[in-house]
């Protein structure tokens, strides 16, 4: 059985970076979508019982592409909201797994930023750039 609240959870996003750069998916301009057209993290909702970490994984394969194992994801940590109960990981590839990368059937384009730029545009989604910060500030990455 799953310790610390691990099997209440909705969904999981993954913090890919490529080198120093984020890996990033504009969400789909659709009516019904929560933050249509904004910039997103990897991830999404749980299935079944899966695990955290099981979650993320197939997530990230689905949307980008990218084929993780769970000794990829060096970062974890639980967002709670009055409506939320995510998982967030974190996870550093060399800039060459760029070549790995493909759009799933979810998003209109992919996108490599600079995490500092990324945490000053307004076309993002709140609560994932406080997950980023969060990330930053705990392993002291700039």
């Amino acid at each position: 059985m799953a310790q610390n609240g691990t099997d209440r959870f909705g969904g999981a996003k993954v913090l890919v970076f490529m080198g120093e750069r984020l890996l990033v998916i504009r969400r789909d301009l659709r009516d019904d979508i929560p933050w249509p057209g904004a910039l997103d993290l990897p991830g999404g909702g749980r299935e079944g019982d899966e695990s955290p970490e099981r979650c993320a994984l197939r997530e990230t394969e689905e949307e980008v592409g990218l084929v993780l194992s769970e000794a990829d994801l060096s970062w974890r940590a639980l967002h709670l909201s009055a409506t939320l109960r995510s998982w967030f990981f974190a996870a550093r590839l060399p800039p060459e797994r760029v070549r790995d990368v493909r759009l799933g059937d979810e998003g209109t384009e992919w996108l490599l930023i600079d995490p500092g730029a990324l945490l000053r545009r307004t076309d993002t989604i709140p609560h994932h750039m406080a997950m980023l910060e969060r990330y930053l500030a705990e392993t002291h990455c700039t």
